[in-house]
């Protein structure tokens, strides 16, 4: 038997088990699984009726909300293909995105409306601007509420007709590297990583998931998808304020968390960490950038819950990995922390290689580096309109993901730095990722990028930017000598930069190529 896959199998199956369940939590609005599939169906048939066809984009921009939840199924439901885009770009990035995708549709919330004034006359491709927010707005938008409110919250969708293979979802990834490049994910390729990360994250219907990371994130890191095949609660957090955080973990029963260190860091600093029951909370998985140790320590110490660090990319749907220690890891306290602020193993699923510049397997001692490779499923069908660009990824049936990795001998892979933030100062090599873990360690810092800048000697020297925790105090000298104190003296940062906050990208990850830029114009090296 042949059943074709398709995640909007999971949006009727939470229907149908856990209807009368409350779902999706948006501010004071509250739906059940019953609800949101009637609402699911009136936007795909308001979509319909106003002559959406198969293939046509529907583009958001908007924060976490309902709305977009709802679009994750009601789009893909009529064959069209869903394209949230990333609030914090640049108008300019924005009105690429919207033009490269030829969108259709786009839909976005009401403080996008002075944007897409300066946008719409280059917009040429856009018929229809749907607000999401009721209010008066301008003649040639509509309004979202009004759409569904004059549509049918039946539909009949026929599962098996579906095409496993066609494009439902397209992600652009950071324009740092010049345009953005569109990401083609497909029907199949997001029911395989649902499959996958269910027990990869081991969520249930038990569960209820904050959505920190914006859904303009490859679907929040899958929870679209995950977290209803198993009739869990979604509940939104709109913009990232820590002190909304701990009180919708108090007051909604958190389980789970998926962030970015950034986002942990700033919740344990939160003056007012103490005076919240977070009990509910049982698991947090970092991803976005790597963690230090002292992350997951004061997590567990300060919160009461197990944090892991997990990995994937846009081009992977995304979660590859996840560090859940070995049972005979897990005994000792040392051993089981120093695990899981590893990359991690493979999920089910996914095939994952290190290997070196000539294609072999880099041996497990943890010292060989490598980059990591990937084939599986979950991997992108490529990038729109850039059959070079999917070439360049995408060698021999495994996407090169420009990471590199070390690998112990139980198997799990440690990112030491991305490909291009590797320093090569006067002829070593030297991971990034690796001092910035030390500096991280150190009491008063509260974030740190450290990248390579030009140097007259030796091409480039490491220098570390540094943020501390309000109130602390450290000193150049202090910050280089604990580094030195932990690694190989060359190693060290030749200076260290103080600054008051770093540039974020849309999950809170610090912007590191930005930071980089600066360092470089007008140089030979080119910054990517």
């Amino acid at each position: 038997m042949h059943v074709p896959l398709t995640p909007l199998e999971f949006r009727q199956r939470a229907a149908s088990l856990y209807g009368d369940k409350v779902g999706i939590v948006d501010g004071h609005k509250r739906f059940t699984y019953r609800e949101y599939d009637q609402r699911v169906n009136r936007f795909a048939n308001a979509l319909l009726g106003i002559g959406v066809v198969k293939g046509d984009v529907v583009s958001f921009l908007t924060y976490n909300s309902h709305q977009l939840l709802e679009a994750y199924y009601a789009v893909p439901q009529i064959e069209g293909i869903l394209n949230p885009i990333n609030i914090r770009l640049a108008r300019q990035e924005i009105k690429y995105i919207l033009n490269h995708a030829e969108t259709r549709v786009l839909c976005f919330h009401q403080d996008f409306l002075p944007l897409v004034e300066m946008m719409r006359s280059q917009l040429p491709g856009v018929e229809y601007f749907i607000i999401l927010e009721a209010g008066t707005y301008p003649d040639w938008t509509l309004e979202y509420e009004n759409l569904l409110d004059q549509a049918s919250p039946d539909a009949e969708v026929d599962l098996d007709s579906i095409d496993e293979d066609a494009v439902i979802e397209l992600f652009y990834t950071s324009g740092t590297t010049g345009t953005p490049k569109a990401v083609q994910v497909t029907n199949r390729s997001l029911y395989i990583h649902t499959l996958t990360a269910i027990p990869g994250f081991r969520v249930s219907d038990h569960d209820a998931l904050l959505h920190v990371v914006p859904l303009f994130h490859v679907n929040g890191w899958g929870s679209p998808q995950f977290l209803t095949a198993v009739g869990g609660k979604h509940v939104m957090l709109r913009k990232v304020d820590f002190g909304e955080m701990l009180r919708l973990i108090e007051v909604e029963k958190i389980t789970k968390l998926l962030g970015v260190p950034t986002i942990f860091n700033g919740m344990l600093q939160h003056p007012d960490l103490k005076k919240y029951d977070l009990s509910s909370l049982e698991e947090v998985v970092i991803g976005g950038a790597p963690s230090p140790l002292s992350l997951i320590e004061a997590l567990e110490k300060e919160v009461g819950c197990k944090a892991y660090v997990g990995y994937g990319l846009t081009e992977t749907s995304p979660f590859i990995t996840i560090a859940r220690p070995k049972p005979h890891l897990a005994q000792d306290k040392t051993v089981r922390q120093a695990t899981q602020v590893k990359t991690g193993l493979p999920l089910v699923g996914v095939r994952i290689r290190v290997i070196d510049e000539v294609g072999n397997e880099v041996p497990r001692d943890e010292k060989s580096i490598g980059e990591i490779v990937v084939r599986g499923n979950q991997v992108m069908k490529g990038y729109l309109k850039d059959p070079d660009g999917t070439e360049a990824v995408i060698v021999d049936g495994w996407f090169h993901t420009g990471d590199m990795a070390v690998v112990d001998e139980e198997g799990y892979i440690t990112i030491v730095d991305r490909k291009k933030d590797i320093i090569i100062s006067g002829g070593e090599n030297i991971a990034s990722v690796e001092i910035e873990k030390v500096i991280q360690d150190h009491p008063a810092v509260f974030e740190v990028v450290v990248i390579g800048v030009p140097d007259d000697k030796w091409g480039e020297v490491p220098k570390a930017l540094v943020a501390l925790i309000p109130g602390q105090e450290a000193s150049e000298d202090e910050l280089i000598a604990h580094v030195k104190s932990k690694l190989a003296s060359y190693k060290a940062p030749k200076s260290v930069e103080f600054v008051d906050e770093f540039p974020k990208g849309g999950t809170g990850k610090i912007l590191k190529q930005e930071l980089k830029g600066k360092f470089w114009a007008g140089m030979d090296k080119k910054v990517h």
